[in-house]
């Protein structure tokens, strides 16, 4: 197969249309307080602005991989990327956190159209192993970008123009990359298989009730929403394993590379799910950080997390991805230890706890990801990309639900009884004299207890890839945080 003569032109775009998404995440991350001060959001409110993104995101992920495949990779990716781009839009107008949160349920839908196309894109524009190789490099390159520059330019926004300044910057890129994907990308559709409409009706239930059942049970179990878990997650399973046609290739689960990297990375990201949420919360309103500030204050652990990705590459390929990815993962966990039993209240505690955290992701990530890609067919792209991104995006998904419900619940039983409002809002506890600083060593005794609970879902996650995994040596794909 030749390659395309604007194979990497077509890569620009790729990665513009992946860092646009990358970028809205974490720049909307330094703008938590100023959408709770101006929105009058409540802690719960906050985390459903941020939750409904990534619950839809992950609810339709594989059924956007499945029909990008089968109607046009290109096509769902513009699509996605209007949908993502006029949502944002609607966002700057939101004057309620209701209004909010439901165009953030627009942008997940949009997000979950464009991340699929994107792997899967770049499989087919670059046929050449060596090539593909460099183009990940490339691609992670961006994401950095994304990752570093979103707090950055983020906090910078947020501090002159407003927390809506995080939803407009998404409008120029997500339109540039439509135009660019128009006029120089070609179309790309996978092997011809009959839907499976009730296979991707029943994977949205069952991870959106998942998700829903976690984020709410700060209030206390909701037993419908649990039912419905249980049951739309064991139909979806038990269909996939019968059709003749399923929309996801679940037998992938029997190879232990498969299963060990996607397991282990699912409670790696249900850690960083939740870091970003806390600590962002915790800068601003109990170490009383600007917004710029606390952007820049998330660097330490993006650059650990570039430098250690590419040893992690390294490594992998001398040591093997079982040990790289298990040495990684113990790392990560002390990270969120020094995180838990420490309470700092200066910016090197911080960022020393940030860089054990990037070094750690960046060694076990390369190989996580290596060995679960290696099992997907070339034939599936699509959705095997998607199933690829659902297992880390629900994991993300799952962490931000479990460490904020922990948080929340916690900062609400260590508060004094009196106001109830200082005690549903850190936000609210900080404004008042009186309750500030009952509020603040609730809300650090609170994320203390959520990052040990994040520190013992790694250290299972080592347990998984060490016994999963297999010894032999694999290449290693370049990836971040």
């Amino acid at each position: 197969m030749q390659p395309n003569p604007r194979r990497w032109l077509i890569l620009i775009v790729l990665c513009l249309s992946t860092m646009v998404l990358v970028i809205d995440n974490m720049a909307l991350t330094v703008a938590v307080p100023a959408l709770a001060a101006d929105l009058g959001a409540t802690s719960q409110d906050l985390q459903w602005i941020l939750e409904s993104y990534m619950l839809v995101f992950a609810g339709l992920l594989l059924t956007a991989g499945a029909l990008s495949d089968r109607y046009g990779r290109r096509l769902l990716m513009v699509i996605g990327l209007a949908l993502f781009g006029l949502a944002s839009v609607a966002a700057t107008f939101a004057t309620d956190p209701g209004q909010l949160i439901a165009a953030r349920v627009a942008m997940g839908l949009g997000g979950a159209m464009v991340m699929p196309s994107t792997m899967s894109l770049l499989i087919v524009v670059f046929p050449d192993e060596d090539e593909r190789r460099k183009a990940m490099a490339v691609g992670a390159a961006f994401a950095v970008l994304g990752l570093i520059g979103g707090p950055v330019v983020g906090g910078a926004l947020v501090s002159s123009l407003g927390w809506e300044a995080v939803f407009w910057i998404n409008v120029p890129i997500a339109v540039v990359a439509i135009v660019t994907s128009l006029a120089f990308m070609p179309e790309s559709k996978g092997p011809v298989t009959r839907p499976d409409p009730l296979g991707a009706v029943l994977s949205t239930i069952g991870m959106t009730a998942l998700v829903w059942t976690i984020n709410e049970s700060v209030h206390g179990i909701n037993w419908l929403s649990l039912a419905v878990t249980v049951i739309g997650l064991a139909a979806f399973i038990g269909w996939e394993l019968r059709t003749e046609h399923p929309m996801v290739p679940l037998k992938l689960f029997r190879d232990r590379n498969f299963a060990g990297g996607s397991l282990s990375l699912t409670l790696v990201q249900i850690g960083n799910g939740g870091l970003l949420l806390l600590l962002t919360q915790y800068m601003q309103f109990v170490l009383g950080y600007t917004p710029a500030q606390a952007g820049a204050a998330f660097i330490p652990m993006f650059i650990a997390s570039i430098v250690f990705n590419g040893i992690g590459v390294g490594l992998g390929s001398k040591l093997g991805n079982r040990t790289t990815a298990v040495i990684g993962m113990l790392i990560m966990a002390c990270g969120f230890a020094v995180l838990s039993f420490s309470s700092s209240d200066s910016f090197t505690a911080l960022a020393i706890a940030q860089v054990v955290l990037g070094a750690g992701s960046g060694l076990a990530s390369p190989t996580a990801i290596a060995a679960l890609m290696s099992s997907i067919p070339t034939d599936q792209a699509g959705v095997g990309s998607a199933l690829n991104d659902t297992i880390q995006q629900a994991g993300a998904a799952l962490g931000v639900a479990i460490l904020g419900s922990l948080a929340t619940a916690g900062y609400t039983a260590a508060m004094p009884s009196g106001s109830d409002e200082a005690r549903r809002s850190i936000a609210a506890g900080m404004a008042d004299p009186a309750l500030a600083d009952a509020a603040r060593q609730a809300y650090d005794a609170a994320m203390s207890s959520a990052f040990l609970a994040a520190t013992v879902g790694v250290l299972c996650a080592a347990v998984l890839a060490f016994v999963l995994l297999r010894g032999r040596k694999v290449s290693a794909i370049l990836v971040t945080v």
